[in-house]
């Protein structure tokens, strides 16, 4: 399946991993919006749950072992080009996912991949509708 100039939508994963005041965020390394910050995802394959996707992706971004839980939301990423046709259409679902080992190394997707403080998502770029999912996971996130 074309990720550019579709001709289906497809169906996008990705895991928000808390640990210690920190989310696990990578760097994109590819369009849509390279040099963007983000969790880690990406495609869920024909057959796989979006639970062993989440599992799968994470590990195969960040090197990053994680169990995933409830799921946080669903949304809709779609982009077209100056002449209105679409260029990207995602159907994106966001998990919640916990960590279970592993050190965040980026892999050939990634420009980086990292513990980010809560403190310091305000200063990264990314799209909207990850910082609005984040800041609502962080407001119900307990407190030490």
């Amino acid at each position: 399946m074309e990720r550019i100039y579709p001709s289906t939508p497809l169906v996008g994963v990705a895991g928000v991993v808390i640990k210690d005041k920190h989310v696990l965020m990578i760097q994109r390394g590819k369009e849509p919006g390279y040099g963007a910050w983000s969790i880690p995802g990406g495609l869920l394959r024909l057959g796989e749950t979006i639970h062993d996707g989440v599992e799968r992706e994470i590990l195969e971004e960040t090197g990053v072992q994680v169990v995933v839980g409830e799921m946080l939301g669903v949304a809709d990423l779609i982009q077209r080009d100056e002449s209105g046709a679409v260029k990207y259409h995602y159907v994106l679902i966001d998990l919640a996912a916990r960590h279970i080992s592993g050190t965040p190394a980026p892999s050939s997707d990634a420009l980086a991949a990292r513990w980010v403080s809560f403190d310091e998502l305000p200063t990264l770029t990314m799209p909207d509708r990850l910082r609005e999912l984040l800041d609502r996971v962080i407001d119900t996130t307990p407190s030490d």
